[in-house]
């Protein structure tokens, strides 16, 4: 196993226990499973955003080169770390207010999860 992937099941277990995991930790997992999304599906019409931990943007499109992005999708690191592991679906993340999705190709619901 990768440090990487260590830091995710880190995460997890944390929050299986309700427990905030380390600041670095859940960085790692985020800007890893970032990563992964990114490679899934590459572009740069959609920014995801994870504050305080990164931002990419992904999905073939109209490119974003200035201002705000043409769609942005914005949650904290839990709710992200938890969608591109399966622990929570995007209908939930979305419905509940955990996520912000918004402008066109936002839906990310056919790019998760990442990791079974």
């Amino acid at each position: 196993m990768n440090a990487e992937q260590d830091a995710v099941d880190s995460c997890l277990a944390a929050y299986r226990e309700e427990a905030t995991p380390a600041r670095t930790t859940e960085a790692t997992a985020t800007k890893y499973l970032l990563g992964l999304l990114g490679r899934k599906a590459p572009g740069r019409s959609v920014e995801v955003r994870i504050p305080p931990y990164a931002a990419a943007q992904i999905v073939e499109g109209v490119r974003h080169t200035r201002g705000n992005p043409p769609a942005t999708v914005e949650c904290d690191a839990r709710t992200f770390i938890e969608l591109a592991t399966g622990g929570l679906t995007w209908s939930e993340a979305t419905e509940s207010g955990r996520v912000r999705a918004s402008g066109e190709r936002s839906d990310l619901s056919g790019l998760l999860p990442l990791l079974p």
